[in-house]
Parts: C-alpha cells; structure tokens; sequence
C-alpha cells in the first residue's frame, strides 16, 4: 500500500467529509441552505467565537465548540436537494470530484489555480486566525476578506471544473 493511500484512508478516517469519503454528507451539501450557510456563517461563527473570550472569558470554548458543531452538523442538516442545476450546487460537486480525482487526471487548466486559490485563501484564513489572538479587529477583518475571496474563486473554478468534466459521470 503506498504512503498516498495510506494517507488518504488515514485523512478520511478522521475527516470523512474534507477527504471526500462520505458521500450521504456530500449531497446533503449540495443542497443551496448547507452551501450558503456555511459560507455565511461558518467562519464568521469562528471568529466570533474566537472574539467572545473578551466579553465570555473560558466560556469562549463553548462557543468554539458550538460553532465547530454547526460546521460539522452543517452538510447534514438539509436534505438532498431536487436539483443540483446552480451554482452552490455544483461548487460542491466539482469540489468532491476535485479531492477524488488525481491530478494527472484533471484538465491541465484545473490543476494550478486550484491549488494557488486555497493556499491563498489559507493565507487569508491564517490572517483571521492571528487577528483574533492578538485581537486586532483590522487584520481579522483583512485576512476574512481575502480569505473568502479566494475561496469563492476557488468554488467558482470548481463550478468551472465540474462542468469542464461533465455533471453525468459519477463524482
């Protein structure tokens, strides 16, 4: 068994979501209330989580794990959508062929920008992460902008993907 294997086995033991291993949580995801949900509140949650240590003191972790719950709970929470013909929809769904398929196996123009999008939305979300330690309101507000920025070019790609590689194969 090769190290990439055993890595992903590993990754989707213990994040069956992000590593693309359950497929229920993945078409609930599809559904337009589970994308722009979470896109909306997922991090803004975090963060005021993350902000609440100021005003709640240790019950901040509470609210950490209140908002971790409802990132999780998330793509769970609404059923299988009738249609997947927007554009939430497919984000989603390029995005789950885009974790399963191997890169040699993608449109040469799919391989980089991806990668260059969530490394820079990383960046960005590493910005938020620090602002809300040292509780600067700028840098929290700067590092979410470019996060999420990079973030929806990098769904909109996935879009872009999806369609490139066609919606009828199996994702």
């Amino acid at each position: 068994m090769s190290g990439s294997t055993l890595s992903r086995r590993g990754l989707a033991a213990v994040f069956p979501m992000i590593s693309g291993a359950d497929a229920d949580a993945w078409a609930r995801h599809t559904h337009p209330v589970s994308v722009w949900t979470r896109i909306g509140l997922g991090l803004p949650l975090l963060i005021l989580a993350g902000w609440s240590r100021v005003w709640i003191g240790p019950w901040c972790i509470a609210a950490l794990l209140g908002a971790v719950l409802f990132l999780w709970l998330n793509p769970r929470m609404t059923p299988v959508p009738k249609s997947t013909d927007n554009w939430g929809a497919q984000a989603v769904i390029g995005e789950r062929r885009w974790v399963r398929t191997p890169r040699a196996d993608l449109p040469r123009w799919h391989r980089t920008v991806p990668r260059v999008l969530i490394l820079s939305s990383g960046l960005g979300h590493a910005a938020v992460l620090y602002g809300v330690v040292v509780l600067d309101p700028w840098l929290t507000a700067l590092g979410y902008a470019t996060g999420m920025l990079c973030k929806l070019w990098y769904l909109d790609r996935m879009v872009w993907l999806e369609r490139d590689m066609g919606r009828d194969r199996d994702a």
